[in-house]
């Protein structure tokens, strides 16, 4: 492929995958509203990658086809949250050109194998194999067929079940990222919501050595960029900050507060002065 094709494709072709190889830290944050306008905000305020969510999100896999471009415009990356290891999914995801794709809900080293091998064309794995979409530059760029090692596999671990297989899930090759789910990870624990509680603290340090002992980067999702900090601080390198929904929502909460605070005052005098 010519730079200048390079230069134009919305495609991601590695990099994202060797950032994360070389122990670079990134921060993105997850787009649930599955609106290309809201991606193209979020890659506009400078969002190393995104990641799409088909498992909670409010679309579905035609939002691959605009989100892609929409962020690639800015040169961030797309990965995909899937909402299920069948091979379809993972397939038409890869062929609407996704940098990569989380993999939620699997609980032993051997789901994972055999979800993994949905991202690689035969004789490795069983991808479909077909060159005439945006992955394969609409059959101008035949040669990604032989370059399905610039996909970044991301992993959940977010069951007990995972966790207890995750050092085993970590030696998998075709695994480039642990990425811990806070919330399904804290209630299969027993300790729903509660990130202070001894149990998901130390399952969120085993997750992070897990990927340390093999070379693989570590990831979870946090609410805010204070919380970002501190995770890079302690090596997390994969880092989602909230969602488009979410942080949307927070913003325009604290602006509205801050806006009322004048009238909750006034009516606070009115009543002492009543008293």
């Amino acid at each position: 492929m010519t730079p200048t094709a390079l230069n134009r494709s919305p495609l991601d072709h590695g990099r994202l995958r060797a950032r994360l190889a070389a122990g670079e830290a990134t921060l993105g944050t997850f787009v649930g509203t599955a609106s290309p306008v809201s991606a193209e905000v979020c890659a506009a305020a400078g969002a190393d990658w995104l990641l799409l969510d088909l498992e909670h999100g409010a679309g579905g896999e035609e939002q691959v086809r605009t989100t892609v471009p929409a962020a690639a415009a800015y040169g961030v990356p797309t990965v995909v949250r899937v909402e299920s290891a069948e091979r379809i999914r993972i397939g038409r995801v890869l062929d609407l050109g996704a940098a990569g794709i989380m993999l939620p809900r699997l609980d032993t080293a051997a789901e994972v194998t055999a979800a993994l091998s949905h991202l690689r064309y035969p004789p490795a794995g069983d991808r479909g194999v077909a060159t005439y979409n945006r992955a394969c530059r609409f059959g101008l760029d035949a040669g990604a067929l032989d370059r399905e090692g610039e996909l970044l596999g991301v992993v959940q671990i977010e069951s007990a079940s995972s966790l207890a297989e995750v050092e085993a899930i970590a030696a998998l090759d075709g695994v480039d990222v642990l990425f811990v789910g806070p919330r399904d990870l804290s209630h299969d624990l027993g300790v729903p919501g509660d990130f202070a509680a001894p149990v998901y603290r130390e399952a969120l340090e085993r997750v992070r050595k897990a990927a340390a002992a093999h070379g693989k980067a570590c990831g979870l999702l946090v609410p805010d960029g204070a919380a970002a900090a501190a995770k890079r601080a302690e090596g997390w390198t994969f880092i989602g900050i909230g969602s488009d929904a979410t942080l949307l929502a927070a913003a325009l909460s604290a602006a509205l507060g801050e806006a009322r605070a004048q009238d909750s005052q006034v009516s606070q005098d009115s009543e002492e002065a009543r008293s």
